[in-house]
């Protein structure tokens, strides 16, 4: 399989022509494979691991298949919507649209991404023009549907990318929805890194005797990527995950979390402490987003925080290291989030900070890949004292109360200076009358004399 290239595949000039320009030299075993089951026109469940070039794999040949409805006509009429990819995320829909257009950039095949998180507006003009391949996040798909922006009337192709994702985490109602606005003579692929008993089980539904191509053991983590756990308490995290950020080799690291508010309490911290950190989370808009991927991939952000859903399908190339600030409940959820680095080959590392409360966690993700992660139990050594001499202005350690500066250990501490008064000392003495005061007493009621009475009598008058 190692010494075929793509024009082995028959795959058609103008395809071939812009993967030579993109670098693309010979196909990853997934694109070997799945390739030519397509071409021929099969159902596919195709698994491997992430980072091997799925995308490749299901659009070359459905640009390929597509060719003949390829059109210069500016009629939306000649642009029908011909394949239909549902991916789980907006990011992962901006990815797999870019490459989509750049695999059919010398043919005369649209392509669009349509996601949530925009104003639907701007979507609809393009939408309406017309285009032969269309990828779209389901929910926003479905208010499309419903505005009669696009007709799905002519689809021959649906692809889930993602696909244990899509299933399994909610996606199934909208999913059916869509299914049956479908035409039912239609080939349909999944792909996806991983596939449990229960996703096939679900599949089953709309996949008619699908080929299935598993490139890697099922549910295998990349041979390239060094695995290693930190065995730490939970209120350590914060100070380990500090000290491997000043590590020499952590020049671009995304850390995982797993909840939007960890990502977003966690960034904040970072920033405070001198880190070039941002988070990309649920809660934040689709501009924010995409400027904080953007920052990573140039650099100015140095450390990405996110969590599962939003960090899936983020494609960074050279990504050295991946943090598992929290570990997932579901193991399957490591394998995607490992799966970041070591991509296309490299090398990669990827850490876990682990407390005694998750460790039932680890246990599942260490049977799932068949495999014991190198363990190390961390020694944050001096943690209250890090944090308070690198806590920013303001702020206390959640150890010590120690001022800012000051040591823990006072052995050695020069003794302290007497405090100078904070104020007059005048201001502390009894209080002494003055002789101004004394000469100007009141005389007083001569003693054991009460006081008069006088008696009024009012008269009120009603004339």
């Amino acid at each position: 399989m190692n010494t075929i290239g793509f024009a082995d595949l028959k795959l058609a000039p103008e395809i071939l022509r812009a993967l030579t320009e993109s670098g693309y030299s010979t196909p990853t075993p997934i694109q070997a494979q799945a390739i030519p089951l397509v071409l021929e026109g099969c159902d596919l469940m195709a698994g491997a691991q992430t980072g091997t070039g799925k995308t490749a794999a299901f659009a070359l040949p459905m640009l390929q298949k597509l060719l003949p409805f390829a059109s210069t006509s500016t009629s939306p009429a000649r642009h029908s919507v011909r394949a239909l990819i549902l991916v789980p995320t907006r990011e992962l829909a901006i990815q797999v649209e870019e490459s989509v257009k750049a695999y059919a950039k010398y043919s005369h095949l649209r392509s669009l991404v349509v996601f949530g998180g925009v104003d639907i507006k701007t979507q609809t003009p393009y939408l309406k023009r017309g285009v032969e391949v269309l990828v779209a996040t389901p929910g926003r798909l479905l208010d499309h549907i419903e505005m009669k922006s696009v007709l799905l009337n002519q689809v021959q192709m649906l692809v889930l990318d993602e696909a244990d994702r899509m299933l399994d985490m909610g996606f199934m109602p909208d999913l059916k929805r869509i299914l049956a606005l479908l035409p039912r003579q239609r080939q349909n692929l999944m792909f996806s890194a991983t596939f449990s008993n229960e996703i096939k089980k679900l599949s089953a539904e709309f996949l008619n005797n699908p080929k299935l191509i598993e490139v890697a053991r099922s549910n295998a983590t990349a041979e390239n990527v060094t695995q290693k756990v930190y065995l730490v308490e939970q209120a350590d995290k914060h100070v380990l995950l500090a000290q491997l950020l000043r590590g020499s080799d952590a020049s671009q690291v995304l850390v995982f979390t797993k909840t939007k508010l960890t990502a977003g309490r966690l960034a904040k911290q970072l920033q405070k402490e001198g880190v070039a950190a941002d988070a990309i989370h649920g809660d934040k808009t689709q501009l924010e987003r995409m400027q904080a991927l953007e920052a990573f991939k140039q650099g100015t952000v140095t450390v990405l925080i996110g969590t599962d859903v939003a960090a899936r399908g983020l494609d960074i190339d050279q990504l050295p290291m991946v943090i598992n600030y929290e570990i997932p409940h579901a193991p399957e959820d490591y394998v995607h989030r490992i799966g970041r680095t070591g991509r296309a080959g490299a090398s990669g590392k990827a850490i876990s900070l682990v407390s005694p409360e998750e460790e039932k966690y680890l246990k599942e993700i260490e049977k799932l890949i068949k495999k014991e992660i190198e363990k190390e139990t961390a020694v944050v050594s001096h943690a209250a004292q890090n944090r308070t001499s690198r806590a920013p202005r303001g702020e206390h350690s959640e150890r010590s109360q120690a001022p800012r500066g000051e040591h823990a250990e006072r052995s050695h501490a020069r003794p302290a200076a007497p405090k100078k008064p904070s104020h007059d000392p005048w201001f502390d003495k009894p209080y002494e009358p003055s002789a101004s005061a004394t000469t100007a007493k009141q005389p007083e009621q001569p003693d054991g004399k009460p006081k008069k009475v006088v008696a009024a009598l009012f008269v009120r008058r009603t004339s």
